[in-house]
């Protein structure tokens, strides 16, 4: 199996060269100086060549690139072109925020989606398949920073039960994590679903029940534990997409993590924090993806087979 890590591993490492490339071409090809950006509509076309050659933007492209990657692989992304300071820093600064963001929207998610979605697939056509269905379709459809708004418009200023904005408390943190929370759960409860009525109706499912095994023994044990692979599978690319995905609510709630210094290093096109953030999130997400099919071995052993066999 550490083959099978190993190769994942060589594979990441050139998905996020071929990422940073784009993101690197995008950041230096679309209309604006960062230099010009930094001194203001005021600054002579002097100041702007000195400060030019200051940041390096007087190179050839490629050069640059080059010249980032290999600073790169060393933990070194230059220095942010608003605040001067190292761009990594600002970056382990920020993610433990994001981090703490995601993981709480997504335990949410997971808590509430999951269970839901067993037991509208054990009650099909039911009273409460029907509302669960229905809600979740529902919070699948509303965009992220409208129900953001909601919350906050709701519990913020009208009930005055958490802050609107910051991230100084654990309340601060309640209302992001649900609005991050709420399509990712109506997804698990939809796959869950799915994926339970798909194993619910196989033949060992009916051989357990006529062997007189118990019903929650049949539920938990042998369908849910079959049905898990993609539920698995949806928990850990939303999970990775929280990481990148948390820009919105970010915004929203004036939330200092990685979604904000990524906005306002686009705004003032800061190549060298826009970039860190990119491969940042790059990183973060193959790992969970990586994480994912390690997960996989241990829950089916039909998988691990393949791999020992690999």
């Amino acid at each position: 199996m550490y083959k099978y890590i190993l190769n994942r591993l060589f594979m990441m490492f050139f998905v996020v060269i071929g990422i940073s490339f784009i993101i690197f071409l995008i950041m230096n090809l679309t209309p604006g100086n960062p230099a010009q950006l930094i001194l203001g509509q005021s600054a002579t076309p002097e100041n702007i060549a000195k400060l030019e050659a200051e940041l390096g933007l007087n190179r050839p492209l490629l050069v640059r690139y080059f010249n980032f990657i290999i600073n790169a692989l060393k933990l070194d992304f230059g220095l942010s072109y608003q605040t001067r300071l190292p761009v990594f820093e600002e970056i382990l600064t920020r993610f433990p925020v994001t981090f703490k963001l995601s993981s709480i929207a997504m335990f949410i998610a997971t808590l509430i989606g999951i269970p839901v979605g067993v037991i509208s697939a054990v009650r099909q056509y039911s009273f409460t398949d029907a509302i669960s269905m229905v809600s979740a379709m529902l919070f699948a459809s509303i965009p992220s920073f409208v129900m953001g708004l909601i919350l906050m418009l709701i519990f913020s200023l009208n009930l005055h039960w958490f802050p609107a904005t910051g991230a100084d408390s654990w309340k601060s943190f309640v209302l992001p994590s649900i609005t991050l929370s709420t399509a990712t759960m109506a997804t698990l409860v939809r796959m869950t679903r799915s994926t339970m009525l798909e194993v619910i109706k196989q033949d060992y499912i009916r051989t357990s029940r006529a062997k007189g095994a118990k019903e929650k023994s049949v539920v938990l044990k042998h369908a849910l534990r079959n049905a898990l692979l993609p539920i698995v599978t949806v928990i850990g690319v939303d999970f990775g997409y929280l990481l990148g995905g948390t820009v919105v609510i970010e915004s929203v709630f004036a939330i200092p993590g990685l979604g904000t210094l990524l906005i306002n290093s686009i705004r003032m096109k800061d190549t060298p924090s826009v970039m860190a953030v990119v491969m940042f999130v790059t990183l973060a997400y193959s790992f969970v993806n990586l994480i994912v099919d390690i997960i996989y071995a241990f829950i089916d052993p039909r998988v691990k087979s393949q791999y020992v066999r690999g």
